[in-house]
């Protein structure tokens, strides 16, 4: 639909309906703004707060009657 076709129809609705329009309106561009922007993600933003143990690598011991 174009705006001129737009602006048509909402001109040819009673003048209570075009306050409701007006106030959709106004609802669409305060749920637009309230949309939180992401941070940009910094690579290596976590280096050196993840700690692995020495043994991780080895087998556990649950496991030693099938290794």
């Amino acid at each position: 639909m174009t705006t001129t076709n737009l602006q048509i129809e909402i001109n040819s609705l009673p003048l209570n309906l075009r306050q409701e329009v007006a106030d959709f309106v106004e609802f669409l561009k305060t749920k637009h703004k309230k949309k939180p922007k992401l941070k940009s993600r910094e690579f290596g933003y976590a280096k050196g707060k993840i700690k692995l143990a020495d043994d991780f690598d080895e087998p556990l011991e649950m496991f030693a009657d099938y290794i």
